[in-house]
């Protein structure tokens, strides 16, 4: 998870085009447009909160935590980084070396992976997936993207991460998963019709969000996270979402248990 990371400013696609090439979901109560979440990925925890979908890193919690949130009625997300290799998780030596590419920026424990070497990233990402069912969660956030948007030592394309991205969409839901588009709005055309949901980081702030509005127009939830250290007009943004059905949180950057939701 690197929150503080820009976004280039999205290629806008028309919403006649986007929802061509969506295929109508049903949509449960709580993974469904306007949903209240709640994003934690760093202590201190606070899962007690009525909410319809908690976003969470399994490392940080047990599958009891889980199943107790289930219980509630509430859809846990599982967060996992498909697009770097981070050194503090237990699977850092299942990644070769050919596979790992530059630094991320200012995150030394983080480096970007090759997503065109999909016969060596799939099947980690397999485990991954696998752990997050077993633990009970319903849901898959693919975390790192954009890694075609980045300085990775790799030369890889959109298309690229596509073809990447719509293999992961097969494994989750092959495994009984949702799984969501993170960022990327430039690539919402290719993708609103193989993901489930969208999670985005300051779209708001920085005025892209109506470049994933074709995930709400179908049915598919928008998770947009605002950030306290940005300029943002959090109830503007709660304006905004509560006439697209987009469901905005105010966070901070780590993305701990302090939040605001709209009213």
């Amino acid at each position: 998870m690197r929150a503080t990371r820009p976004l280039n400013r999205p290629r806008l696609w028309g919403l006649g085009a986007l929802l061509s090439l969506c295929l109508p979901v049903a949509a449960s109560a709580q993974m469904a447009p306007g949903a209240i979440w709640d994003w934690q990925l760093s202590g201190p925890f606070d899962l007690s909160r009525s909410v319809a979908v908690y976003d969470l890193d399994p490392d940080n919690h047990s599958a009891t935590e889980i199943a107790v949130l289930k219980a509630r009625g509430v859809t846990p997300v599982c967060y996992v980084s498909v697009g770097t290799v981070e050194d503090w998780r237990d699977d850092v030596a299942a990644f070769p070396a050919e596979v790992v590419g530059r630094v991320y920026g200012d995150w030394p424990d983080e480096k970007f992976l090759d997503l065109r070497r999909r016969d060596v990233l799939l099947p980690i990402m397999q485990a991954r997936f696998a752990r997050c069912r077993d633990m009970g969660f319903a849901a898959i956030e693919p975390d790192n993207q954009d890694v075609y948007d980045n300085d990775s030592g790799f030369d890889i394309s959109a298309e690229d991460t596509v073809v990447y991205l719509s293999a992961l969409a097969d494994l989750a839901h092959g495994m009984g998963l949702m799984i969501g588009q993170k960022n990327v709005p430039d690539l919402t055309r290719a993708l609103v019709s193989k993901m489930d949901f969208v999670i985005t980081e300051g779209c708001f702030v920085d005025g892209w969000c109506d470049a994933v509005s074709a995930y709400a127009a179908v049915g598919k939830p928008i998770f947009a996270a605002e950030y306290t250290d940005t300029p943002v007009r959090f109830a503007a943004a709660c304006a905004y979402g509560a006439e697209k059905g987009v469901s905005f949180i105010l966070k901070d950057r780590d993305l701990t248990d302090a939040l605001q939701t709209c009213p």
